[in-house]
């Protein structure tokens, strides 16, 4: 099989431990492993290389007809700066949803698509959907059917056009990991999973190691942060976080929301990726 080396970071990016639709990809690259990224520097790909990133998550805009992240022009200042540094684009962040929700606003599909293609584009394989504030998925913990009735009719009007991009769409929420499933098998697309956040199911209580080995097939992303801590020096125990991507053969990206408490965004990222990466035993 002959693979570019977009494809296989599309491959290795969406890690859908046990897929039928990207695993062939992922497991013809004898080299796949996690890689490690972070939201922190979105617009400047040199600072994350100062901090040993292998990508970064890029942030596709405010609330407007047309996306930043839809101008070629924007993205030829993206590519431009994976180029210069190596670093490339691990996911794309549609942190606009949490205002504009994608159960609502009219303009939620084309939005989506717009993302499709600038991952597309920009050999980014995950997209994170945001259920957060007014997008909410719950109501008293129990799955609000009004939202996600609307939510998986749109997603499975855009998730034709991801499979076909290999992009995955990856929704972040408070949903336990049971209620992902559940959502998750109505859209019926492998172009669609959960983007999992340890802090966030931490601090709501869930069993962090048994979710994840509940998702398994069905993870786009991790997200590792924990609070205004290092990683390691918080609430979230992270040696069975880490045995339980281990378990269920994670090989996708594990993406940096760390906090920053020295006030040095490069330093304190370089410490939380040089601590992910002892972790994980990807040194």
């Amino acid at each position: 099989m002959t693979m570019t080396r977009r494809t296989f970071l599309a491959g290795s990016a969406v890690g859908l431990a046990g897929s039928t639709w990207l695993q062939p990809l992922l497991m013809a690259a004898p080299d796949a492993r996690i890689r490690i990224s972070a939201r922190h520097f979105s617009s400047d790909f040199e600072k994350a290389k100062r901090a040993g990133m292998d990508g970064v998550e890029v942030g596709c805009g405010k609330a407007e007809d047309r996306l930043s992240i839809a101008d070629p022009a924007n993205r030829q200042k993206i590519k431009d700066q994976m180029k210069a540094t190596g670093v490339v684009v691990s996911s794309l962040s549609m942190d606009l949803m949490n205002g504009h929700p994608v159960a609502t606003e009219p303009r939620a599909k084309d939005w989506l698509l717009q993302c499709i293609e600038a991952a597309q584009d920009l050999g980014a394989a995950g997209i994170l959907v945001p259920f957060f504030g007014k997008a909410n998925l719950l109501k008293d913990k129990q799955l609000d059917k009004e939202a996600v009735d609307a939510v998986v009719a749109r997603l499975r009007q855009v998730a034709p056009r991801a499979k076909t991009a290999g992009v995955c769409l990856g929704l972040e929420n408070t949903c336990s990991a049971a209620q992902n499933i559940e959502i998750l098998d109505r859209i019926g697309s492998e172009a669609v999973a959960c983007y999992y956040d340890i802090g966030n199911s931490t601090h709501a209580g869930y069993d962090v190691p048994a979710e994840i080995r509940a998702l398994k097939g069905r993870l786009c992303m991790i997200h590792f942060k924990d609070g205004k801590n290092y990683l390691g020096e918080g609430q979230v125990r992270m040696e069975p976080v880490a045995a339980a991507l281990k378990a269920i053969d994670y090989r996708g990206w594990i993406v940096l929301e760390t906090a920053c408490p020295s006030k040095d965004p490069v330093a304190d990222c370089k410490r939380n990726g040089d601590f992910t990466r002892r972790l994980m035993g990807i040194l």
